[in-house]
């Protein structure tokens, strides 16, 4: 358990807390140049190449900080980032810094949606989420090991290539370094223009309702046709029913395919289903319920895939001490940092369904995420660097 400090999370006076926050003012450029550098290297999450070639260029930074690289081959995704910042002090477990280096965005985005200043925002493919939240990390450790002449504690970094499209390659990786790790850190971008961290995330499911029938003619043999898309509209129906707003559970049926021609009582179709539950103890329920639908026409077979993917991240004692410290680093350079519980999920999930203590949206403030208006507020990342440092120091 991490311990909450009363009054300040160090023995640092208020001006010198404010002397790193104009640390991070003085080289607010250099950031924002090291996001730019970043956004302009395209990492779509299925094109294995062009990932890779941003694990190469962001593993050469954290090599030049001293950091320990250590490189995870994945077979249908690019490869993953570890790095290792060694302490020469007391023995004591790191802090795990986790984050993501994949987008949703396909090759060739940036001629329609380039990397560039505007006011005070910066725009590009990926800037929010979460390219910046890379650049904070190594500006972070950069200022701690200028400070403190090295690190005041070990510290690991997780990036991975394939957070976008579920982490079925990663997870594992996550979840080891996790339970070796006294707390986890998530660089995904923070909630809302008042830069709110995240505190609770809804788990993920994702189920597959295929439905089999039997093909006829439309015309000449109607009837002896059984028609897979009208069972599946019943069972859409159904499920679309064991959403429970109140327990923070929903259901959407959000992809539905079936039939070959209109001239033809359809064999076949399918639905995608999203479920999001907000604790981990309405999982076997939702799943239970997913998995017992029956056909209304008998003539019909039914079969479910899938399930819950990521845990919820619920608001446990540990998360609520780590967002105490947060707080109170953030008094100090001079704001009231707030907390949200949201509807996405991360992999932060993975580890704070492992009962690690995690503070997830310490990434940089914006808009627009997986949207063409994507960007971040240039004028907030001082502090959010200041506030990540002040972090990997009081934990």
């Amino acid at each position: 358990m991490i311990a909450v400090p009363v009054g300040r999370p160090s023995s640092e006076t208020r001006s010198e807390v404010q002397r790193r926050l104009a640390y991070f003012n003085q080289r607010r450029d250099e950031i924002v140049s090291t996001i730019r550098e970043l956004v302009e290297i395209e990492s779509p999450s299925d094109n294995q190449a062009a990932v890779d070639r941003i694990a190469e260029a962001v593993a050469e930074k954290f090599s030049q900080l001293g950091g320990e690289v250590r490189i995870h081959q994945a077979k249908d995704f690019g490869n993953h980032l570890q790095v290792d910042f060694a302490f020469a002090g007391k023995s004591t477990k790191p802090v795990l810094l986790l984050g993501h280096y994949d987008t949703v965005y396909p090759l060739g985005t940036l001629s329609a949606m380039p990397c560039r200043t505007n006011g005070d925002k910066l725009t590009g493919p990926g800037v929010l989420d979460m390219k910046s939240g890379i650049a904070l990390m190594l500006h972070a450790l950069a200022a701690l090991q200028q400070w403190h002449g090295g690190l005041p504690r070990p510290v690991t970094v997780l990036l991975v290539s394939d957070e976008e499209v579920g982490s079925d390659s990663s997870r594992a990786i996550t979840e080891s370094l996790a339970k070796k790790a006294a707390a986890v850190l998530v660089l995904e971008p923070a909630y809302g223009f008042q830069g709110a961290v995240k505190t609770a995330r809804k788990g993920v499911g994702e189920y597959l309702v295929k439905v089999a029938g039997k093909a006829s003619h439309a015309g000449l043999d109607f009837q002896k046709g059984v028609n897979a898309i009208l069972e599946l509209a019943r069972q859409i129906e159904r499920i679309s029913g064991f959403t429970e707003l109140k327990k923070g559970l929903t259901v959407n049926v959000g992809i539905v395919t079936g039939g070959s021609r209109t001239n033809v009582v359809p064999a076949e179709a399918a639905a995608q289903v999203d479920v999001r539950i907000a604790r981990m103890k309405d999982a076997a329920g939702i799943d239970k319920k997913m998995r017992s639908l029956r056909p209304f026409n008998r003539k019909c077979k039914i079969e479910v895939t899938g399930g819950i993917n990521r845990p919820p991240m619920e608001r446990t004692a540990g998360v609520a001490a780590l967002y105490a410290q947060a707080k109170a680093i953030a008094h100090d350079l001079g704001w009231k940092l707030g907390e949200a519980a949201v509807g996405g999920g991360s992999d932060g999930n993975f580890t704070a369904g492992l009962g690690i203590p995690t503070l997830d949206g310490l990434g940089a403030v914006g808009d627009g995420a997986h949207a063409p208006h994507e960007h971040i507020l240039i004028s907030e990342l001082p502090r959010r660097a200041a506030l990540l440092a002040g972090l990997i120091e009081a934990i």
